[in-house]
């Protein structure tokens, strides 16, 4: 089985691209966006977890299987986060003094 030979200058490239987006995140989080202020930073961690997934990780350059066992673990973490937030979303608040049992 061969593998791979990445070059250097990628992981350059994406150790700047981070350190960018990092930048960002620091510049950003000055400005006030409102309800918008964590759909950006999620949205800025979600590229960078990205980036060093699939450059770090070596998932760009693995076998076929490997996006889809990458993909299937994102697609399972989503139903457990659906699930948790459905049963938290559904309880009805607790008001003071009530008993837990």
């Amino acid at each position: 089985m061969s593998n791979h030979i990445v070059p250097v200058r990628v992981y350059l490239l994406v150790f700047g691209a981070l350190m960018v987006l990092t930048t960002v995140t620091v510049v950003v989080a000055y400005f006030d966006f409102g309800v918008l202020n964590n759909v950006i930073m999620l949205g800025i961690a979600a590229v960078k977890a990205t980036l060093v997934v699939l450059y770090f990780m070596h998932v760009r350059y693995g076998t076929q299987l490997i996006p889809i066992v990458v993909g299937s673990s994102v697609l399972w973490l989503l139903i457990l986060l659906a699930f948790t937030l459905a049963d938290y979303f559904t309880r009805g608040w607790m008001g003071a003094g009530s008993s837990w049992l």
